[in-house]
């Protein structure tokens, strides 16, 4: 993942609105646009604005079928974030429980 892309990411995870917005599209995936500006006291126009943020982050999918747009969570971006810190310090901190468990065994 680009630092640009990261980025993004992390941007659109700052707001309140749009982790909201990401809820319901894990909650209910196809909904429309209305059905998501439904949650919100603010605009349509509004809620278009974060879905627009979310898209370009890659957390938000977007098909288009005729006059209707179904709306999808993207979990990747967050996965290959998680990813690229985790992997390498779960290993670490596995190895030395590993080592520590057995130290504790031996002891017994």
């Amino acid at each position: 993942m680009k630092p640009d892309s990261m980025d993004n990411v992390f941007h659109a995870l700052a707001s309140q609105p749009r982790r909201r917005i990401l809820d319901i599209l894990r909650r209910k995936p196809g909904c429309n646009v209305n059905e998501v500006a439904r949650h919100f006291d603010v605009s349509r126009i509004a809620v278009m604005k974060h879905l627009s943020v979310l898209e370009q982050a890659g957390l938000l999918i977007s098909e288009k079928h005729g006059r209707k747009r179904s709306l999808y969570f993207n979990a990747v971006p967050i996965q290959m974030i998680y990813e690229r810190w985790s992997s390498e310090y779960s290993a670490l901190w596995a190895g030395k429980l590993t080592a520590f468990k057995f130290g504790v065994e031996q002891a017994s």
